[in-house]
């Protein structure tokens, strides 16, 4: 079981201690309905060896040094690689380097100059593996809950966790729909990488802010395309070969939709063009990946025709 009463008590005086004292129960009872792979991992987690980290680095990268022998190191590749595939990263454990799908420390190293996390409690929707949510501890935050419903990038969390157990990071298997509306506990949310997965985005955008204490601060990432206030492209069926894209709006588009939500102070901090270097296969993630969704002969079209993935990483408060 995993034991909560650690972020219980870190939440203790704040706007969210009620709802912290509801989520013992919320995740036993979610943890019972599982997941037919969650022995295996469990497997794979159990298999990682007692290590103390002599030395962490979660400001500059993700890196675990401590001295181990090459048995040790072995036994370390094998249980994480049992946990594949890994989409966020990298991580550096014990001399073991997770070549994962995305260079995520790249969109941290765009990202991360534009904010002031020291001493925010903060919430990442759609967290993945937590990749990002050691990166913001490494930048000073109080603390990290990190939602998001699939099991191994849980699992992947818990690999890092028992490294790292008394830092303030928690991963909880929910997507936000299981948690309370009107919040309003969090100096600062992050939402990457969700929105566009998204059938309505103004109510994403909307249950976001009231996550956030008044005057915090919401960081979002997600695809856009180019053109004026009044561009969004829905695609027709696939994009980049995913079948739940739904809204890709312009830039100046995306802030009216944060403004309209209820967001000041709305600006546009990074626009990147997603490269086949920032995202592809690895031994550590298998299947295919973004040079095998763009067209070809011309890098500048997905597969459909459609413009290849822009980033954009817009950052609001709210009112």
């Amino acid at each position: 079981m995993i034991d909560l009463s650690p972020l219980v008590r870190r939440l203790a005086g704040t706007p969210l201690y009620a709802w912290a004292q509801t989520l013992q129960a919320q995740l036993d009872a979610k943890m019972e309905k599982g997941h037919g792979d969650l022995e295996r991992w469990q497997g794979a987690l159990n298999a990682l060896p007692d290590i103390l980290p002599s030395r962490v680095d979660l400001k500059n990268d993700f890196i675990l040094h401590a001295e181990c022998d090459e048995a040790t190191g072995q036994q370390t590749r094998a249980a994480l690689m049992g946990l594949s595939p890994w989409r966020k990263g990298p991580f550096d454990v014990f001399g073991v380097h997770i070549d994962t799908e995305w260079r995520s420390d790249w969109k941290w190293s765009r990202v991360s100059p534009h904010l002031d996390l020291v001493g925010k409690r903060i919430l990442d929707v759609g967290c993945g593996n937590g990749y990002y949510q050691w990166r913001m501890l490494g930048a000073g935050a109080d603390s990290v809950i990190g939602v998001d419903p699939n099991w191994l990038f849980f699992c992947q969390f818990q690999a890092m966790q028992r490294y790292l157990p008394d830092l303030p990071a928690w991963h909880l298997p929910f997507a936000l729909e299981d948690l309370p509306a009107r919040l309003e506990g969090f100096d600062t949310v992050f939402s990457m990488g969700v929105l566009y997965h998204r059938k309505s985005p103004i109510d994403h955008l909307l249950a976001l802010k009231d996550c956030l204490v008044k005057g915090g601060e919401l960081v979002l990432e997600t695809m856009v395309v180019e053109g004026d206030v009044h561009q969004v492209l829905v695609p027709e069926d696939r994009y980049s070969q995913m079948r739940n894209v739904w809204f890709l709006p312009s830039v100046p588009a995306l802030e009216l939709w944060l403004r309209r939500a209820g967001f000041v102070d709305v600006r546009c901090v990074d626009v990147s063009t997603t490269t086949i270097e920032e995202q592809r296969s690895t031994e550590w993630m298998r299947y295919q990946s973004l040079s095998d969704f763009l067209d070809p002969n011309d890098h500048s079209k997905t597969m459909e025709g459609l413009p290849a993935p822009r980033r954009a990483v817009i950052v609001g408060r709210k009112a």
